[in-house]
């Protein structure tokens, strides 16, 4: 009875701490390279060039944090085979699509993300001038996901 409420009320508490961090909890993939054949030109599409690519994850540790189990916790192997496919996968003209993408593919594919931020970098740029790469940064969440599949089913 009276422990139960109290716990309850811990754990309300406790969740609403929990959102006033506004997402701390985060899981990094940092420096993630593939070969892609995305690109304006011709030659990007048919020769491919290196791609690399950071994945920031907002999520919750608590769950995981209290069980200690890969199960609550989102597969670090599972996303970077989800980036894999889109970057190696069919060729785009620009790396804002392919950015787009993957954030798409990481919310798709695990529940546990609520909002993930792709930085796309492409260091061969064909450009006349020297520069260390091009990127784009993009960052999307459950709502737009959720807003996307309803357009879709729309149109």
């Amino acid at each position: 009875g009276t422990q139960a409420h109290t716990n309850m009320h811990g754990l309300r508490a406790l969740a609403r701490h929990r959102h006033s961090l506004a997402h701390a909890d985060r899981i990094v993939l940092r420096d993630l390279v593939f070969r892609g054949r995305h690109g304006v030109l011709a030659a990007e599409r048919e020769l491919g060039q290196r791609f690399e690519v950071d994945i920031v994850m907002q999520t919750d540790h608590e769950a995981a944090a209290a069980s200690d189990h890969i199960d609550d916790t989102v597969s670090y192997v599972g996303v970077y085979d989800q980036v894999r496919s889109v970057v190696e996968g069919p060729p785009r003209a620009l790396i804002e699509t392919v950015a787009v993408e993957v954030a798409r593919e990481v919310l798709s594919g695990n529940a546990r993300v609520d909002e993930v931020t792709v930085v796309l970098r492409k260091p061969q740029v064909p450009i006349n001038g020297i520069l260390a790469y091009a990127s784009v940064e993009v960052s999307r969440d459950r709502e737009w996901l959720l807003l996307l599949r309803r357009a879709r089913q729309a149109i």
